[in-house]
């Protein structure tokens, strides 16, 4: 280290470097917001000086700073809004729960709840006419676990005049009956959106304040970074610049705006702009494309239908203009995220990719969640330099025995090969880990635990889901550290322990490498430090 004396030094730790050159210590130096030394206790007294803050911590482990590789924080503020229903069970339990809200908003209010599962509808279509008798005529607007449907009741409906179907220029639905009339399910970004003028909003201080009070509570698990996989519109850009002005955020974002069906050239040339925008923490990194829905709302793009004879269908009606916006974007150096959940969609992005005029465009783009794919396709991520970027906190919505929705619909075959993070490492791809919050817990170590286990954290009763896929602790560490770097091309400044990179670190009450994995569930998160400040002490 130089002379200049370091403004943090993190010693008493055992320091997982993840740095070949070294991969352990149990010191560290940070000075101007990068890591400036890497050592023992005996070269601390070398680094300090009477203005350095010597942080001891007592055994813990330090790892680099754990990040999330898919997350939605701004439009996850906006969309768990109000009720929070994943506890709900069955449609005894969901009917209660509104009948409470119900209520509480009174004749003049709305109930507005999330993170509802298919699976409380014991295998019938989801419709407004379940849950109304339990809200008495109270507005309703409940979004789906899935983060990509809805359910509107009749009142809901009326007040933004949805009256019969819809067409849209993507792949989204207003689900109706025999007669044309809506049931109330809202399938799809597009269709959930017409929603939008008449439900009751946040306010600018409002959203704010709620993403500050979500970003520390993320800093508070553990979580340094985010791949933030949505923006639409530049507001976000100008919240965080406004955040900013006052404020460090505690959690990096990473933000890669939406890209849609029907853009054209000056759109995509505006998202190639937008590149360039960039605060302290938080920068415009990638484009976000959709190649399907999901499964349980049908929507997922599948080699073969599922059991009601849907996914056949592709989110962009014109496969081949994703393709021409993809390579237009990768012409100007534009990294790529694309979420494809069913075999046909993960098929149709390599093939994009593997179509690329310039091989070396090829190492930039990833493919988000990746629910069910055959054996063809494994070796193709690592041939291509395609990462893939997956979240096993999502097997919790799936059952062991194939009696949840999602097995059910794709079959027992394909259902057999459900998030396969373990074949995707052992074929050689970069794999990053992540939640999708709010569709899964942000939690770190919950990510980690359950990428080990396939199953929750503390939950032994539980049978695990495809185990044969679970990560060792090493690669499910590596999955939210070096190639959650990698995965964005950061691999020079983040995601190790080493002098010059970011000092971006997390140390945890238990290694997460080889404590048990149920007991990391429960670790305390004992120090966050993103860009060189300590945003979370236990």
């Amino acid at each position: 280290m130089s002379h200049t004396a370091a403004d943090t030094v993190l010693t008493g730790a055992r320091v997982r470097t993840l740095d070949p050159e070294r991969p352990w210590a149990s010191a560290v130096a940070v000075k101007d917001g990068r890591i400036a030394a890497v050592g023992e206790e005996q070269d601390v007294r070398d680094w300090r000086d009477a203005r350095t803050e010597v942080v001891d911590l007592a055994g813990a482990t330090l790892t680099p700073g754990l990040v999330d590789g898919h997350s939605h924080p701004v439009w996850g503020v906006e969309m768990s809004t109000g009720l929070d229903l994943s506890g709900c069970r069955d449609l005894d339990a969901l009917r209660a729960t509104l009948a409470e809200a119900a209520r509480a908003a009174g004749r003049d209010g709305w109930v507005l709840a999330w993170g509802l599962d298919h699976n409380v509808f014991g295998g019938r279509p989801v419709h407004r006419e379940l849950i109304e008798p339990a809200l008495g005529g109270v507005p309703a607007f409940i979004r789906l676990y899935d983060g990509h449907s809805a359910l509107a009741t009749g009142p809901a409906l009326a007040a933004a005049q949805i009256d019969g179907p819809r067409a849209f220029a993507q792949r989204a639905e207003v689900v109706c009956d025999a007669d044309g009339r809506p049931t109330g399910h809202l399938v799809e970004h597009a269709a959930m959106n017409l929603m939008l003028p008449v439900l009751p909003r946040p306010s600018a201080a409002e959203r704010r304040a709620r993403l500050l009070g979500l970003l520390g509570d993320m800093a508070a698990t553990g979580l340094t970074g985010a791949h933030v996989m949505d923006m639409e519109g530049t507001g976000v850009l100008d919240l965080l610049a406004g955040i900013e002005d006052g404020a460090d955020l505690p959690v990096r974002l990473r933000i890669a705006p939406w890209c849609m069906p029907g853009a054209d050239t000056e759109s995509l040339d505006e998202l190639i702009a937008l590149q360039r925008r960039t605060g302290r923490h938080w920068r415009v990194g990638g484009v976000k494309f959709f190649m399907d829905g999901t499964v349980e709302g049908g929507t997922a793009w599948l080699e073969h239908a599922d059991c009601h004879g849907q996914g056949t269908e592709a989110f962009w009606p014109d496969p081949a203009a994703y393709t021409r916006a993809v390579h237009h974007l990768a012409r100007a150096g534009v990294r790529t995220a694309t979420h494809a959940i069913g075999d046909a969609a993960v098929r149709h992005v390599l093939d994009t990719i593997e179509a690329m005029g310039d091989p070396g465009q090829r190492g930039r783009h990833r493919i988000e969640h990746i629910e069910t794919v055959p054996d063809a396709q494994l070796p193709r991520f690592a041939a291509l330099g395609v990462t893939a970027s997956m979240q096993p906190t999502h097997t919790a919505y799936t059952r062991a025995d194939h009696t949840d929705e999602w097995s059910k619909r794709v079959g027992e075959e394909r259902a057999a090969r459900a998030w396969r993070c373990r074949d995707l490492r052992d074929a050689g791809a970069v794999l990053v880990l992540g939640s999708d919050w709010p569709i899964a817990h942000y939690d770190p170590r919950g990510v980690l635990a359950t990428a080990r286990l396939r199953r929750p954290a503390g939950s032994p009763e539980t049978a695990p889901v495809t185990v044969e896929q679970a990560l060792t602790g090493a690669m499910a560490l590596e999955g939210m550290t070096s190639h959650a770097a990698l995965a964005v091309g950061e691999e020079e400044c983040a995601g190790r322990i080493a002098p010059g990179f970011r000092a971006d670190l997390t140390a945890l009450g238990a290694d997460p490498v080889t404590a048990p994995a149920d007991e990391l569930g429960e670790a305390p998160a004992v120090l966050t430090m993103t860009g060189g400040r300590v945003v979370h002490r236990a």
